[in-house]
């Protein structure tokens, strides 16, 4: 089977390039090597690899600097995703997009399914439902994956940066009522060749299990990381308030996204948060 990954660079790319099961031929490109804002370039690859299935790991995912660009996020996160499902369509093939929980509110208090009312309250959850929509209907066929709190050993994240900063303070404020499920990008990575193989479509959730709040998810990390010699001493983690914390953009206060559709179309479930943490932690002390 012939797959296109986008995003190549990415963290979710780089970990769907470590996870191409026996009888894949796969060709991962980067922003550089295709730009999918632009719909001659989607379409002259398209038509020049013609995948049998696309996996859409590129996206515009500054969820603060979206607030005061635009258009640059609706370009790569709403037009890009209908290009690439244009071309898909077009070459009868399969289309997998990952989405985020950026599109609801967070004001349910209860996981979200899939078939929930989307109500992004932000510039970068609004590109992405955008792009939703438009998969859907220039594909009606795609699969629409929604992900959360995504980390890699790979590329920049919140585990890197809680890393860096508990290495050179003693002290660390983290916001502790915002609610979500962490999510290591090697485990999703995973299950998109699985729904790849298996031609699903229609939309699904996939986060590990679980839930935390990032408060939660530092004091994890410290303690794993600890543990793992990485870090040498202990930093005092703060709990925060979110109006302790101001961002450009509201996050939705909970966020956790109910997986059990898709576990059950693939027959398999993610492990804990924790359990994929401290496997990512010891490849990143090997790395």
């Amino acid at each position: 089977m012939k797959v296109l990954i986008t995003g190549a660079d990415g963290q979710l790319g780089w970990e769907l390039q470590r996870a191409v099961p026996a009888g894949i031929e796969f060709t991962a490109c980067n922003s550089a090597e295709l730009d999918i804002t632009s719909k001659p370039q989607v379409d002259e690859l398209t038509a020049r690899l013609a995948p049998e299935i696309i996996i859409n790991a590129a996206a515009y995912t500054a969820v603060d600097r979206a607030e005061s660009e635009v258009e640059l996020a609706m370009a790569v996160n709403r037009d890009g995703a209908a290009h690439l499902a244009a071309a898909a369509a077009a070459l009868g093939a399969g289309i997998i997009h990952v989405s985020t929980d950026f599109i609801f509110d967070g004001c349910h208090y209860r996981p979200y399914l899939p078939a929930d009312v989307p109500n992004p309250t932000g510039v970068y959850g609004a590109s992405k439902l955008a792009g939703e929509r438009l998969l859907l209907i220039k594909c009606p066929d795609a699969a629409i994956i929604r992900t959360a709190w995504v980390y890699s050993s790979h590329g920049n994240n919140f585990v890197k940066t809680m890393l860096r900063l508990m290495d050179g303070r003693k002290e660390l404020g983290v916001v502790a009522d915002q609610i979500g499920s962490p999510t290591w990008a090697g485990g999703l990575a995973q299950a998109l060749w699985q729904a790849a193989v298996q031609k699903l479509t229609g939309v699904y959730h996939w986060t590990d299990a679980g839930v935390a709040s990032w408060y939660d998810f530092a004091c994890a990390i410290q303690e794993e990381a600890l543990a793992l010699g990485i870090l040498r001493r202990e930093t005092f983690i703060r709990p925060l308030r979110t109006e302790d914390y101001p961002t450009q953009a509201r996050r939705p206060p909970y966020s956790v996204l109910d997986k059990t559709s898709l576990w059950g179309e693939l027959g398999v479930s993610a492990p804990h948060w924790r359990f994929n943490l401290k496997k990512m932690l010891a490849e990143l002390k090997n790395v």
